[in-house]
């Protein structure tokens, strides 16, 4: 078994949706899906309820912040009762593509981390241009969780690690230019790693411009061996464990 602990195979992002998690199935790839609104929230419920390999996460993201609802809140708060859930995301702080609603983005991440504690899941978080921010809010939640497509420094990577968090290596450690991240991914190391996609987004340097799926995490997981000099089942088979002790797969 592989987990891709990242992606949006659903269908308001892709047409081809179960296709994709039926192909996954037969190569033993487990996905957890991403929720970041009600209808993709719906959608990852309806498709984890249907195939085995599938998990759900749910939650209200960073474009949501300007009209979420109390009510919005609440029905979140009932669907992360849903036995296939198994994390609190996709969540977190994005200021690369807006800091005119800073205050209301803080305040959907502060109540989406409030309900994972409450329902006892971890958290997947998404932070651009935020990282600070995400870091000080982390340090007054007692919860654990993955730091999605991680691209900060391997200094602050630590930081995340010490408050209970891996961090989520996807298609960009494959990128040209990618020295951030694998220095990163050296200092870190695997046992404080998980692999993503992101589908349909953040394909590998070998599918550029095209939709990226699951299939494409042995380009990752090679990427990521040779970085520490493993054998890329290891990567595969740590990494694994990783998913699997963190989300209670």
């Amino acid at each position: 078994m592989i987990i891709d602990t990242h992606c949006h195979i659903y269908y308001s992002e892709m047409e081809n949706a179960e296709e994709i998690i039926r192909t996954a199935a037969k190569n033993d790839i487990h996905l957890i899906l991403n929720g970041t609104d009600p209808l993709s929230n719906r959608e990852v419920l309806e498709l984890s309820g249907k195939y085995e390999n599938v998990h759900a996460a749910l939650g209200y993201f960073y474009s949501f912040a300007d009209e979420v609802t109390d009510e919005d809140i609440l029905l979140l708060d009932m669907q992360l009762n849903n036995e296939n859930v198994i994390a609190v995301g996709e969540i977190g702080l994005d200021y690369y593509h807006t800091k005119d609603n800073k205050d209301k983005q803080m305040e959907l991440f502060e109540k989406m981390l409030n309900l994972a504690h409450k329902h006892g899941l971890p958290v997947i978080v998404h932070s651009r241009k935020s990282l600070q921010d995400t870091f000080d809010i982390l340090k007054k939640h007692n919860v654990a969780g993955s730091m999605h497509c991680y691209q900060g420094s391997a200094e602050m990577a630590r930081e995340f690690v010490k408050l209970g968090f891996y961090i989520g290596v996807g298609g960009p450690v494959t990128h040209t230019n990618n020295k951030k991240i694998s220095r990163t991914v050296k200092e870190i190391g695997i046992s404080h790693m998980l692999v993503e996609t992101d589908s349909p987004y953040l394909a590998p340097e070998e599918k550029r411009g095209q939709a990226n799926t699951s299939l494409n995490l042995k380009y990752i997981m090679r990427k990521i061996a040779e970085e520490l000099d493993m054998k890329e089942d290891e990567v595969a088979s740590i990494t694994t464990e990783n998913a699997k002790k963190l989300f209670g797969i």
